[in-house]
């Protein structure tokens, strides 16, 4: 079985828009790692992804382009609420964030962004990270 990558929003973001200051670093992380992996989101993530498609009428367009990636929205688990709760109070990071760790250490996936913070948390949890 592929090791499975989470993404946070900002490595979709960026690939999916050619202005992004970020494009270049996430097609790099994405041709590199297409062909040996698994990638995933989290509910919350992938409507973060969407909110600018969705404004701009694009969101069949965007959709398209994630299910070519064979990108898989993962559920959270039960007992969501208290493990985000945990994680928000010992990372100390953004709610966004939290739901990341979550879904990696939910799946035993890696995580990929282009967040410092989020990445150094990662490593702390003992998750896998995908650096660029």
């Amino acid at each position: 079985m592929a090791r499975v990558i989470v993404f946070d929003a900002s490595v979709l973001i960026a690939h999916l828009d050619a202005d992004d200051a970020q494009h270049a670093r996430a097609e790099g992380l994405l041709a590199r790692e297409l062909e040996s992996e698994d990638f995933a989101v989290n509910p919350l993530t992938l409507s973060e992804i969407l909110v600018v498609p969705t404004r701009e009428d694009r969101l069949d367009e965007v959709m398209s382009r994630l299910s070519d990636l064979e990108v898989q929205e993962i559920p959270f688990p039960n007992e969501t609420a208290t493990a985000l709760a945990q994680l928000r109070v010992s990372t100390r990071l953004r709610m966004p964030d939290c739901c990341v760790l979550l879904t990696a250490r939910q799946t035993s996936a890696t995580v990929a962004s282009f967040d410092d913070r989020l990445m150094e948390a990662a490593d702390r949890l003992g998750l896998g990270t995908v650096r660029t």
